[in-house]
């Protein structure tokens, strides 16, 4: 196969199940030690993988009480990361909603130089209501009106990566010419959102621009992939669930003019892995057992969008559920559709899901799991995944020991990193370069 796999790690914390940080190999403080991101992101390379992934609540959450949450500002570890390795990935989460795009497009753009162009910005609009508390504000905006401001962001953020011509810099000790002034523009951007002169103050990055990544399920989200990522990460519990959502976006990317071709969608894939299949039920089980069930509820709850009342324990959820306003709409989804599929009560619900919210879960050997992502992958509904291990980093390290070379002996995944960007991994083309005034950004 010329086609290969795109594997990127997702790191949740201690893990992705909510006990992750109670099993014998956690160390309960490690969420706050810079060291524990960087050694992850260092196994993760040992396996020739895509790209690290950092997701981010700008607010105190998911029942800390309970279990770890994401506390660390992501940018700051990536920078850290960035240091201590060579060839992976780094992909950090954005809030479009309680951010400006112009410091965002400075520190990744930053952050592309200082790490030779391995970054990615992962845009969301944050559906926490929570937030808007530490920001200022009284009120949440609602859902469309976070989609319309994410979308003018996205543009914002590529006519400044764009204010520097290509050969803007000069730097010509000789004639004491540095900077080229004429190959640097504003960018003279006036929308409902956001007035922004511009430039950057510096030239554009070894990839063009940072990798634009994007999550969401709702219809304004699917929107907002199609405009303008490159990476779509997704939440899908069936082969038949993921084609659909590939095509449906490809064919929206086309309307804009883009290469369908030229996305790349990678679908969660939280993992629990053993030697055997009785190790790796066992090694489930194990951390079920240390899951509170208050927590899984909650985190249920909050998936659903509903208060943890409305959830009758060991009843079922409603056919004719409705999201409620501010609920994600994928998780909803992919929650309500897991319920219904396997006819699961909500205590089942609950712990199927052990304190996640909607992404597929695998438990078995790692031939077991090279299956799965073969199967996904030939049936075009992934072209590879954001693996969420079930604790980490000896997750991950079951990832890399056991599941990638299974995966190279297939012939899907990678033996050697080629290229030097994220973008040579993704196997995106590099954008040019176009003025930063032009019409085709919108």
């Amino acid at each position: 196969m010329t086609r290969k796999l795109h594997l990127n790690v997702n790191i949740l914390n201690s893990g992705f199940l909510g006990s992750a940080w109670r099993h014998p190999s956690s160390d309960p403080r490690a969420i706050y030690d810079v060291n524990h991101y960087v050694r992850t992101a260092q196994i993760a390379e040992r396996g020739l993988l895509d790209a690290i992934f950092l997701a981010d609540t700008p607010v105190l959450k998911d029942n800390p009480a309970r279990r770890p949450y994401q506390a660390l500002e992501p940018t700051i570890i990536l920078a850290a990361i960035a240091a201590q390795t060579s060839h992976i990935g780094l992909i950090a989460t954005v809030s479009t909603t309680y951010n400006d795009p112009y410091n965002i497009a400075r520190r990744f753009g930053t952050l592309d130089h200082v790490s030779n162009g391995r970054i990615g910005v992962n845009l969301v609009t944050t559906a926490d209501r929570d937030t808007a508390a530490n920001f200022s504000q009284d009120v949440h905006p609602e859902h469309g009106a976070r989609y319309t401001r994410a979308g003018e962001f996205a543009t914002v953020l590529k006519k400044l990566w764009n204010s520097w011509e290509e050969e803007a810099f000069v730097g010509d000790k000789a004639s004491a010419h540095f900077v080229n002034t004429a190959a640097v523009h504003a960018i003279n951007h006036h929308g409902q959102h956001f007035s922004v002169k511009g430039p950057l103050t510096f030239p554009r990055g070894p990839q063009g621009h940072p990798v634009i990544v994007q999550a969401g399920g709702s219809d304004e989200g699917r929107h907002l992939a199609a405009q303008h990522a490159e990476v779509v990460f997704s939440v899908a519990q069936t082969i038949e669930d993921g084609v659909a959502f590939v095509q449906d976006i490809r064919a929206r990317a086309a309307t804009f003019g883009r290469d369908p071709s030229e996305l790349v969608f990678l679908p969660g894939l939280a993992t629990v892995i053993g030697g055997t299949e009785a190790e790796a039920k066992a090694r489930h089980e194990e951390l079920l057992e240390l899951l509170p069930l208050d927590y899984s509820l909650g985190r249920l709850a909050e998936g659903l969008g509903l208060p943890i009342e409305a959830l009758e324990v060991d009843g079922y959820l409603p056919e004719d559920l409705v999201r409620p306003a501010g609920a994600s709409h994928s998780m909803f989804d992919s929650i309500t559709k897991l319920a219904q599929r396997d006819k699961l009560t909500v205590r089942q619900l609950a712990r199927r899901l052990a304190g996640g919210t909607g992404h597929r879960l695998l438990v078995g050997t790692p031939e077991q799991v090279a299956d799965s992502i073969e199967e996904w992958f030939r049936a075009g509904a992934a072209d590879g995944f954001n693996l969420m291990a079930d604790v980490i980093p000896s997750g991950v390290e079951a990832i890399v020991d056991h599941v990638v070379p299974e995966l190279q002996r297939r012939g899907l995944f990678r033996t050697e990193y080629a290229g030097d960007t994220l973008r040579d991994r993704l196997g995106l083309t590099r954008p040019k370069w176009h003025h930063p005034e032009e019409p085709s950004y919108d």
